[in-house]
């Protein structure tokens, strides 16, 4: 095996791709489930209704994996391969400067490793498609083959951070060489990790940090 000279980490939503995978995944997993009409919007308003009274990115995100409490895993797998392949087909998927970073990276040798709070469904079709080298994401409560609605830990802020601690530790990698690209405030912890973070996009806080390091910055979505 090849030794690992230096690793890229990439969040995934708006950096590496031009949706809120959670949200778009969301709504396809309830047609697929034959819920009744209006129940994805009330879904989601109830969740964002949560970041505008003052909640956590990451209470809302346990809010959100809590709609999924009986969901059984092995269903939610073959629904993320159904609905992935719908995104490729509907075109305009992949953000075309974060998607450009990761291939300079990967023909320069590196590691690539995506890191969201995002999980399984979406995340391990983008991961195969992309050939990244591993992803991590927010790891839901299974029981029985079912999701119990809970999580291990929302794969947001620090938690992004001490997956890279974690990850060029067992590689034996130096952090100061590596990079991370992310859009959101939510993702300093991750940008801050590595000796190269990238800004995807104007997020205030990654602006000031990348320039303070001397990073770099990519266009945002649109």
């Amino acid at each position: 095996m090849t030794p690992v000279r230096r690793a890229s980490f990439f969040d995934v939503d708006e950096t590496l791709v031009t949706q809120k995978t959670l949200f778009g995944f969301l709504r396809f997993h309830f047609t697929a489930t034959g819920r009744p009409a209006g129940a994805y919007e009330r879904a989601r308003a109830g969740v964002l209704g949560l970041r505008e009274r003052g909640a956590s990115r990451e209470e809302a995100n346990r809010a959100y994996y809590a709609l999924y409490a009986g969901a059984s895993a092995a269903e939610l797998t073959e629904q993320g391969k159904v609905w992935f392949r719908l995104q490729l087909r509907s075109g305009g998927f992949f953000h075309p400067p974060g998607l450009d970073a990761l291939r300079r990276h990967q023909a320069d040798g590196d590691a690539t490793v995506l890191v969201s709070g995002s999980f399984f469904p979406c995340l391990d079709p983008i991961a195969q498609h992309l050939g990244a080298d591993d992803v991590f994401g927010t790891a839901p409560v299974i029981m029985d083959g079912r999701l119990t609605g809970d999580v291990v830990r929302p794969m947001i802020g620090d938690a992004k951070a001490d997956v890279v601690v974690a990850w060029v530790t067992g590689h034996g990698v130096d952090p100061a060489d590596c990079y991370a690209y992310g859009d959101h405030a939510s993702d300093l912890q991750l940008l801050r990790a590595v000796g190269h973070p990238v800004a995807v996009g104007d997020d205030p806080a990654l602006r000031a940090h990348v320039t303070e390091a001397g990073g770099g910055i990519l266009p945002g979505v649109a």
